[in-house]
């Protein structure tokens, strides 16, 4: 989801289960916070560069990448 914003809902996507944050595949949250760094000067794309913030609905916080986030399932 490329044009996300804080406040959203988001579904989180990461379906390789070799991936550490594998456990939150399909779990849902807000965006709390939009971070920034300079990951998309080493990947060329400038998409990289911002680091999503969300909260799940357990109450747990994980920062995921643009790749990594779906609209939500109603």
């Amino acid at each position: 989801m490329e044009n996300t914003d804080k406040g959203d809902r988001v579904r989180i996507d990461i379906p390789d289960e070799t991936d550490p944050d594998h456990q939150y595949h399909g779990d849902h949250g807000v965006v709390v916070n939009i971070l920034w760094d300079d990951a998309g000067v080493e990947t060329g794309d400038s998409r990289d560069s911002r680091l999503y913030r969300i909260q799940l609905e357990s109450g747990e916080t994980i920062d995921v990448r643009w790749q990594d986030i779906r609209p939500p399932i109603q």
